[in-house]
């Protein structure tokens, strides 16, 4: 009864769609704006790029709540940045040298054009992409 599914690092999405060894991406998503446009943690717009160059559809599920008709498209979501140490410092010690400048969001967010549909606990509502393969 349950779904075969198998958990990757982030970093090797692209090589499996290229190995054409990944069927969907299921992502989740923290804000939907009123247009579509999702923000979801950081890298996600990257594997929804590899998504659409693969031919693979690209879904966001999310409660419908996540929608916010207030907020037009992307460009409306604010991005919170995470702090500076989280990239110079890891496990217990500093890994970068002092004054180095970090730019570090922790979300980033993913056109529509390139969301086949939305999961939502009302149903399931298409995005703005339809060259995937079925």
């Amino acid at each position: 009864a349950g779904i075969d599914v198998t958990l990757i690092c982030d970093n090797t999405a692209g090589m499996l769609m290229q190995q054409g060894k990944v069927d969907a991406v299921i992502v989740g998503a923290d804000r939907i704006a009123a247009n579509g446009d999702t923000a979801n943690k950081i890298g996600t717009y990257s594997v929804a790029v590899l998504a659409r160059e693969h031919g693979i559809p690209f879904y966001v599920a999310a409660p419908a709540s996540t929608f916010d008709p207030d907020i037009p498209d992307g460009s409306g979501i604010i991005i919170e940045e995470r702090a500076a140490e989280e990239v110079t410092h890891g496990f217990g010690r500093q890994t970068a040298p002092d004054g180095t400048k970090v730019y570090s969001p922790a979300f980033d967010v993913t056109p529509v054009e390139l969301i086949t549909a939305f999961i939502t606990d009302t149903g399931v509502k298409p995005g703005g992409r339809t060259d995937q393969k079925s």
